[in-house]
């Protein structure tokens, strides 16, 4: 076979492997989006169950509309289906709070309006070569939507567990796992590491581009803050001592009341919670959930300790000393599995504390990925070199000290959607988000 005819048949089987990753990974969204839109009744689609969150129905569309937007017209250069809708279903229009009120397509109507743009985009990916503009190469405009359907299939997720009535929504809970004895926290040696990437396909434009941080020597918890360590905060009076709060998480806290985390409440000697319509005690050794960034912080300084930076966190789940290199995941560069980490709504809850040895990073620091959305002492900022694509609104106007970084991905995360570089970003007073956190310290000098 000559040089040509095998470059040639590397590069069909190329893209006929981005071809069945795109399927597959469009496929599992949309399955996941009728899960949680097909479990309710039409009213529970039409209510606002928060102030939070846009109506179940809202984002059926908007999932619908984004991809018809950047696949059929953008990729390609199809007519628009419904120009007149294009304004309702975009987010910066339209507050969460004012969607209700809008003339939004009822659910059936936006039921089909999503499986025809879903037809037809598959009609189209079965044609796509991958290649002549930064939209497709790689198939990056087809991975983007299957991301940004999963990530509105989390924020449906988080609507499920605001919605009030009895549990719609069931799945196994993580297999028992041995109590871990492992030690608290693990050493990060100090010096230089590459963060962020240039070369993963499907990563977004904040996690671009790859660039060295040199980062000084400190120690991070093993696993993350347990439902058992922030009781003893709450026991040892955290919430009513001012000491242990920015003034802003001060005023905050006493503004609304706040005593413990989000859907905790106390009943006699013991704490429950509800979890997606049940009530249930509160595990102990389950990462805690549902805590905002001023909860996060006060409890590290309660602690002695602090929040990692968003450079340390990465470099704790990628950096492998052996090697000088950062990892596309705290295991190497192999996608996720079910023994790596807790991710795509497999489970309803986080796993125990401890749980994933398979996950676990060079360093030994354990569930960096999936189970809870980690806290950072980050700000929200543009990495060196940053270029806003496909579009500014994706990340560039968020940019700033009004939002707080959090990384690693939750249980209602999937894998598509969860890098080692990956990175997420909320006001530090959300606490309807799937948010924990650990803790780490400076290495003493």
């Amino acid at each position: 076979m000559t040089a040509p005819e095998t470059e040639a048949t590397a590069t069909e089987a190329d893209t006929e492997a981005l071809r069945e990753r795109a399927v597959a990974s469009l496929t599992a969204a949309r399955a996941r989006t009728e899960l949680l839109t097909d479990c309710v009744e039409d009213p529970d689609l039409t209510t606002q169950h928060s102030p939070l969150m846009s109506p179940l129905v809202w984002d059926l569309a908007h999932i619908g509309n984004q991809e018809e937007l950047w696949l059929l017209r953008a990729v390609g250069g199809r007519e628009a289906l419904r120009p007149e809708i294009d304004g309702l279903y975009d987010a910066f229009e339209h507050s969460r709070a004012e969607r209700p009120s809008l003339p939004l397509l009822p659910p059936a109507e936006a039921r089909g309006y999503a499986s025809d743009v879903r037809g037809r985009a598959l009609d189209l990916l079965e044609a796509a070569d991958f290649h002549g503009s930064r939209l497709t190469d790689a198939g990056f405009a087809f991975g983007m939507i299957a991301q940004h359907e999963q990530q509105h299939d989390e924020t449906m997720l988080i609507t499920h567990q605001l919605r009030a009535g009895p549990a719609v929504l069931t799945a196994p809970d993580p297999g028992p796992a041995p109590l871990f004895t492992g030690p608290a926290e693990v050493l990060v040696p100090g010096g230089p590491f590459t963060m962020g990437t240039s070369a993963e396909p499907w990563a977004l434009d904040n996690e671009r581009p790859a660039h060295p941080v040199d980062v000084a020597p400190f120690w991070i918890d093993t696993t993350p803050v347990t439902n058992a360590a922030y009781q003893a905060f709450i026991e040892d009076g955290g919430y009513g001592t001012e000491r242990w709060w920015t003034p802003e998480g001060w005023a905050h806290i006493r503004r609304h009341g706040l005593t413990a985390p989000l859907f905790w409440r106390r009943d006699g000697g013991q704490w429950l919670r509800r979890r997606f319509g049940v009530s249930e005690a509160v595990p102990a050794d389950e990462p805690v959930l549902h805590v905002c960034w001023y909860e996060a912080d006060a409890y590290a300084r309660w602690a002695g300790r602090r929040l990692p930076t968003e450079a340390e966190w990465e470099k704790a789940a990628r950096f492998d000393p052996a090697t000088g290199r950062s990892r596309r995941y705290p295991w190497g560069d192999a996608d996720p599995t079910p023994e790596h980490a807790n991710l795509g709504q497999r489970h309803l809850r986080p796993a125990p504390a401890g749980s994933y040895p398979d996950g676990e990073s060079p360093l030994g620091v354990r569930q960096l990925i999936g189970d809870v959305w980690e806290w950072t002492s980050s700000d929200f900022l543009p990495y060196p070199g940053f270029t806003a694509f496909p579009y500014k609104e994706y990340s560039e106007v968020f940019f700033g000290a009004e939002y707080k970084v959090l990384r690693g991905g939750s249980f209602a995360v999937d894998k598509v959607a969860c890098r080692g570089t990956f990175r997420n970003w909320d006001y530090p007073i959300r606490r309807q988000i799937f948010s924990g956190f650990r803790t780490a310290r400076s290495e003493a000098v």
